[in-house]
């Protein structure tokens, strides 16, 4: 009766492919897999996409953080489970790459602007305030 009862561990997929041998598709084969608009992105762009992940996976190996400024790159599955600090045009945000984000740009994690807080009128915005 217990064997019945055994807990699978799920298993993650993109588009009715398993995440494990996505990770082994080249970033061509992957473009096969996502929407017009990243598609046209990943194809024209393809020596940029391959360079930065080079560039990763040799800063990975030397354990120093990834930093970066294109916001405009479209995350592909040879950059899973890395986190790579993306500038957002004041500060380097931590984005950690999961399997939801493919096919995403990096920009789309890194907010460029914060969401106003309104508090009370400051200083000099009153004429009790303007001594």
């Amino acid at each position: 009766m217990a064997e019945g009862l055994v807990k699978k561990s799920k298993e993650k997929f993109y588009r009715g492919i398993n995440i494990d041998e996505l990770k082994n598709y080249d970033t061509r084969e992957f473009a096969k897999l996502v929407k017009s608009r990243p598609r046209r992105a990943i194809l024209r762009n393809y020596d940029v996409i391959e360079q930065f992940v080079k560039r990763c996976n040799v800063k990975v190996a030397k354990n120093k953080s990834i930093k970066t400024h294109h916001r405009a790159l479209v995350i592909v599955p040879a950059l899973l489970g890395m986190t790579i600090n993306v500038y957002n045009g004041k500060e380097f945000l931590k984005v950690v790459i999961t399997e939801q984000m493919l096919g995403h740009r990096l920009g789309e994690f890194a907010q460029t602007r914060k969401i106003a807080k309104h508090t009370s009128v400051g200083f000099g915005a009153t004429k009790r305030t303007k001594k």
